[in-house]
This record gives C-alpha cells, structure tokens and sequence, in this order.
C-alpha cells in the first residue's frame, strides 16, 4: 500500500485527503519512483477548487513536479535503471499522472537523471518554473542582452526563475510586486529593479526606466487592471505573455496601446514546450546548464511534511511566500 493525495469534491484545502491505495507494477514505457519530495504549484490550487483548465473526475489525484528514486522498470525503458535519482517533466494532465504520493507510476520519457548536485528538495522545485519562464522569456519573447524585461507577480517560483534566467541572458530584470515589504529580497534575488504597483505609478517607473522607449517584453500572470499601465509603458512592436489570470478583476482590453504600438498580447501555457519534443530537449539543455552553473537555483520559500499538505496548500494560497513550497515525503512512523 502507498498513501496518496485526493480529493473528493472540489473546495478549500480541507478537501485534500490522505488516502492508502494499491500501487500496480509500471506498465510499458514507465518507471515506479519512490518520491522523496514535491513542489507544489498554483495550477494545483485551481485544480482542487474546480477552476483550472482541467477539471478532473472525482475523485483526483494533483500534482505537477516530483523527485525521488527509481524504484521498478517498466518493459521496453532502457535510458533509467532501478536506483537513478530522478525528477519529473510536468504531466499535461495531472488528473492522469498525479504525483503528489509516497509512490508513482510515470512515463519514462517525462522523467530525467536530474543533476548529482541537486537535492530531492530542490529538484522537485526546478522543472515547472524553469520551463515556464523559458518557454516564454527565451523561446517565444527572444530576450536579448542588455533589454528590460517586466516580471510581475516576481515574488512567486515562476517569477524569481524569470529573473534569474533575465540575468542569465544579460537581460535587465525589472520586478513588479504589489507591496515594497519584498522589494530588499528581490533585489537579492537578482531583480536589478523592483517596483511596487500599489504603492507607486507603475508605468512612469517603467517609462523612466526605459528612458522614454518603452519595454518591449512583459511576463505576467495577474492580468485585471495591470494590463493598462503595463500596455502603456511597453514599446513599439512589444510583446506582453500572459500565463495565468491571478486577479480577480476583468481585464480591460488595452485597445488605444494595442493599435498604437501593435503590441503582441500573447496567451502562454508551459504545454506549448511539453508537447513539442524540440522545444523541450532545447529548454532541458538549457535548465541542465543553468543548473550546473549555478546561474539557476530554485529557491525554496519552505517546506512541510506530506501529513501537512493541507496546511502547505493554505500556505501557498496566503501569497506570504518568496519562491517554492515544497512537501518532503518520509516513511510513515
């Protein structure tokens, strides 16, 4: 028996049960991975309250990212063996491949030897933002060396991955956050700017960070009332990525800056770069790399044991983090 993660009915955290079930043998083309960590996202959040992309039969599992030890081979998986240290590609449907468990069952080619100098910890915490960010900043937006780019929401893992792939490329990372109290911890982090939407003129900042000219590339998540001053501040030709819909406000659509300035207003899922095996081994390359340079580094905001899961959903919910939450599996006393 491995306990697993459900819930039953869609709703707050208090829904998510710990539940024992029979874990069969990999079937073809899978690997078993005793899990030691998970990293907890956003996109699970929306799932359990029933207003994600994917709406699941209940019961559902959740779960994007995993990391732990190849445990059994499914016939015809050649590249992992029994014993591999591993973390996981994140599922295009979590609802079939959920991974918040003592114990799952996954595609061998969403899987990789992820680097020795890697903890479980922080190898749970790399795959969805590091793609994510890439997906946008380097394969669709093209950042170059030396361009302003705006990361709003800068405080969550996507956000803090974003600004470390920007200093990577040379780029010039210019982080949005609602309230100044996590402006010091994101200039550590890397953000060569930090601005704060609720306290000052968001886009004079970017105006006069620009020098006038505008930023051509935006990276956001919220979307609502952001997007007018946002639009506003953005050059001629500019691309806004948008990848989630964090505000609860409509967002208005920025007709005088779209026209005027034929901006790009780009819809974003990290999907995109699953789905297409080019695109994936190009940002695997490139996260490996980072990763072993130390350029990339997940930062972990906390972390909470597997009997906590509840409470670390709250947690992620409470926007009070900088970074991943992360769940640490231990065998059960």
């Amino acid at each position: 028996m491995t306990r697993i993660v459900r819930f039953h009915e869609f709703g707050a955290a208090d829904v998510l049960r710990i539940e024992h079930v029979d874990l069969p043998a990999p079937a073809a083309g899978e690997v078993q991975i005793k899990v030691k960590a998970l990293g907890l996202n956003r996109a699970e959040v929306l799932m359990r309250s029933g207003t994600y992309i994917e709406t699941p039969s209940l019961p559902s599992g959740l779960g994007l990212e995993a990391a732990g030890v190849i445990t059994r081979v499914g016939a015809g998986v050649t590249a992992l063996r029994e014993g591999d240290a591993v973390s996981v590609m994140p599922p295009i449907s979590m609802a079939q491949w959920p991974t918040y468990a003592e114990a799952i069952n996954y595609p061998a080619s969403q899987v990789v030897c992820h680097p020795s100098s890697l903890s479980f910890e922080m190898a749970a915490a790399a795959w969805m933002q590091y793609l994510t960010a890439y997906g946008a900043l380097v394969d669709i937006a093209g950042l170059k060396a030396g361009e302003l780019v705006v990361i709003t929401a800068a405080s969550s893992s996507v956000g803090l991955a974003a600004i470390q792939i920007a200093n990577r490329l040379g780029a010039v990372p210019v982080a949005v956050t609602r309230r100044s109290g996590k402006a010091d911890a994101l200039r550590q982090a890397g953000a060569r700017h930090v601005i704060a939407s609720a306290e000052e003129d968001l886009r004079a900042r970017l105006h006069a960070l620009s020098g006038g000219e505008g930023v051509r590339v935006v990276f956001d998540p919220v979307a609502g009332p952001l997007f007018e001053p946002l639009t506003a501040a953005m050059s001629r030709g500019g691309i806004l990525i948008e990848y989630g819909g964090l505000s609860a406000q409509p967002t208005p659509f920025p007709l005088a800056s779209v026209l005027g300035k034929s901006l790009t207003l780009r819809g974003y899922l990290v999907h995109e770069v699953l789905r297409d095996p080019g695109r994936l081994q190009a940002a695997q390359r490139f996260i490996f790399d980072g990763l072993a340079s130390g350029a990339l580094s997940p930062v972990i905001a906390r972390t909470f044991a597997f009997e906590q899961i509840a409470d670390a959903h709250r947690y992620l919910e409470s926007n009070e983090q900088m970074g991943k939450v992360v769940v640490v599996i231990q065998p059960p006393v």
